[in-house]
């Protein structure tokens, strides 16, 4: 290779780059343990700055980014149902004699006695009562009432309206409630439903004077009457302990002759209480969508200001009615038996299902004479569910959903397991021209 001049130049040479590895000088110990020593002031001081980072920033995560869990129920309340017949007893198992001998039956002789109703009956007629004898009776019943009358409230049902000259008046209804159940969070109190009708406010005066406001639980239009409640976090602990919910008997068991109390308000006056008789039991009364029983007592009652029977342990049978006529002076009572169920429902705060028709249990005998076994539709109330579906008075129900129905047991177990709003099915047979015809319809369950 040459140059610009001409001269030959030698070809150039590739020189390696020089690496040298430049050694950093070992630490000292004191180095050492500083390094060490500022590790752990690092760890210290990033361990607090983390543990206030989660304490500050935890709870607004949980707040808004952890969902919540749906608060606990209140527990419901459960109102056992009646039966007809009283609690068997058990009897001790019948003993033999052991065999005797003719010798011991010929020379044994059972001395004669006397017969022990003829002993009662004869010491029942030579006794003579006297005053003090009716006092220590009407003792007693002072006693069941004295202790009933702690489970009967005062309703303050408080209307806000205004007088001819457009002056605000305040106009207050008192009504007598019966405590019927108890939760851990509150009590619930049968009441008549015009305590509450057009009502502002409600107020609870409790036996000791203290007082507390009350919700609106359900109401029945069909018995007239409503279940409010009150919370026990309203309630002073001497109230808690001393108010307790009334003990709710078996209706079925009533005869007639017993001696029953009225408590709440028969004299028209919550608080007042009256003595007398069951006069009469009047079974199979046709009720909407059921059938129930009515007690007459030749007792003093208030209907319309809320009057409740117990018998003589103190127990709820029921409470007076104004929907029956009656002779003077004899009080018409729904019977408890019949209600529990419905009075249960009303407690937890659920609607109570309605279809709208008058039954009636079809009979042996008109099975005989043609007709298929079920319920007989006495009446269908006009604009209720059954009627708008299109069954008919006369007609004959013997299906509801997928349960056949020939008892009004099995009638009024159905229809509780409804609910408002549900469409349930209903199968009729209908009287045609030579024979009964299945026709099926669907109901849209009301309320009552």
């Amino acid at each position: 290779m040459s140059d610009k001049n001409g001269s030959a130049q030698e070809p150039e040479r590739k020189r390696p780059f020089i690496r040298e590895k430049v050694a950093k000088p070992p630490r000292t110990k004191k180095q050492m343990a500083f390094r060490v020593f500022a590790y752990v002031i690092l760890a210290a001081v990033a361990g607090i700055a983390a543990g206030t980072s989660f304490a500050v920033a935890g709870p607004l995560a949980e707040r808004y980014l952890i969902p919540t869990t749906a608060a606990p129920t209140a527990p419901t309340v459960t109102i056992p149902t009646d039966t007809e017949t009283a609690p068997e007893t058990t009897t001790p198992p019948e003993t033999t004699a052991p065999p005797t001998t003719e010798e011991e039956t010929e020379t044994e002789t059972e001395p004669e006695t006397e017969p022990i109703e003829d002993i009662l009956q004869s010491a029942i007629e030579q006794y003579k009562y006297t005053v003090d004898d009716l006092n220590s009776m009407y003792t007693s019943l002072r006693g069941v009432t004295t202790a009933a009358n702690d489970g009967i409230v005062v309703i303050h049902s408080v209307r806000q309206e205004r007088d001819w000259f457009d002056n605000p008046i305040e106009t207050a209804g008192l009504y007598a409630g019966a405590v019927i159940a108890a939760t851990e969070q509150e009590m619930m109190i049968l009441t008549p439903a015009a305590a509450i009708e057009n009502a502002d406010t409600l107020r609870v005066t409790f036996v000791d004077g203290n007082e507390a406001d009350c919700t609106v639980r359900q109401t029945d239009s069909i018995t007239g009457m409503a279940v409010v409640s009150v919370s026990l976090d309203e309630l002073e602990e001497s109230t808690r302990s001393r108010v307790a919910a009334l003990t709710l008997g078996n209706s079925f068991l009533a005869k007639q002759g017993d001696v029953v109390i009225a408590i709440g308000a028969p004299a028209g006056t919550v608080h007042s209480s009256a003595y007398g008789f069951l006069a009469g039991i009047v079974r199979n009364v046709q009720v909407p969508d059921g059938i129930t029983r009515l007690l007459y007592a030749d007792i003093t009652a208030d209907a319309a200001a809320g009057t409740f029977l117990i018998n003589t342990a103190g127990e709820l049978i029921g409470w007076v009615t104004g929907d029956y006529e009656s002779g003077s002076g004899i009080a018409v009572v729904r019977a408890i038996s019949d209600y529990k169920t419905i009075l249960e429902k009303m407690s937890n705060g659920f609607s109570l299902p309605y279809l709208g028709i008058l039954p009636q249990e079809v009979s042996e005998a008109m099975i005989e004479s043609g007709m298929p076994a079920g319920i007989y539709v006495s009446e269908c109330s006009i604009d209720g569910p059954a009627y708008d579906a299109g069954i008919q008075s006369g007609d004959i129900i013997v299906r509801i959903g997928e349960a056949d129905v020939e008892k009004i047991s099995e009638f009024q177990t159905q229809i509780a397991f409804l609910s408002e709003g549900d469409q349930t099915t209903v199968v009729v047979q209908r009287r045609g021209a030579d024979e009964y015809i299945e026709l099926e319809y669907q109901v849209n369950v009301g309320a009552r």
